[in-house]
């Protein structure tokens, strides 16, 4: 079975406040097309122009670091056919180290449940969100995690110019990070795999990826 675990990406969409929605446009329209082609062929071809921090979306090294890296350098191993594990978080803000007691995080997707993603699209979705307090991203990091995820606006509390421990920490140990998941509570505490996986754009460190789970 597979488990959808994506926002759908739709025109003027506000995922993160202050963030420019979406702008759907056409290259090539049908119409258009009926000039190029023989008769009866028709095609269009789109244009989209948005934010890479759009829907769910992967942040890699890059994001935070300069010389980290990007979505072209990041291993595919990192992001796809993963093991995947998901924490129960429901009803926390700070997610503490406690939250992961005896789980075995080596080597997995570590994806933490919140329940937030039920408000996106909303006001109160950016409000008072849930995230990772820094001394559950440093053992996260301690662990070998080999991704973490979240169903909420932000991995970090995000407090005006405020500092961004869970992603310094995680990134800084070449982690990747997806940020907007949803529909986590489909998914069985393990067993599954987990498939994050962006284009390969040199020199982004952030884009929308397709994120679901196989459960066999």
């Amino acid at each position: 079975m597979i488990v959808e675990l994506s926002h759908r990406i739709v025109e003027g969409m506000t995922t993160y406040p202050g963030v420019p929605g979406p702008v759907l446009g056409l290259h090539l329209s049908r119409e258009d097309s009926r000039e190029v082609y023989a008769p009866g062929t028709e095609f269009e071809i789109g244009v989209i122009t948005m934010a890479a921090n759009t829907g769910t979306y992967l942040d890699t090294p890059h994001h935070r670091y300069a010389d980290g890296a990007d979505l072209a350098r990041v291993p595919i191993e990192k992001l796809a056919d993963l093991p995947g594990l998901v924490v129960p978080a429901e009803g926390r803000r700070s997610i503490g180290v406690d939250a992961f007691d005896g789980l075995y995080v080596r080597g997995r997707a570590v994806l933490v449940r919140t329940g937030w993603d039920a408000h996106f699209g909303t006001e109160t979705y950016a409000s008072g969100h849930p995230f990772l307090a820094p001394e559950a991203a440093a053992w996260l990091a301690e662990q070998g995690a080999a991704l973490v995820g979240i169903d909420s606006l932000n991995i970090d509390d995000t407090p005006p110019r405020g500092e961004r421990p869970a992603h310094t920490i995680l990134l800084g140990a070449g982690i990747p990070v997806v940020e907007h998941l949803t529909g986590l509570s489909a998914l069985p505490t393990g067993g599954f795999r987990f498939h994050a996986a962006p284009p390969m754009v040199s020199g982004m460190g952030t884009f929308p990826v397709r994120a679901y789970a196989v459960i066999p």
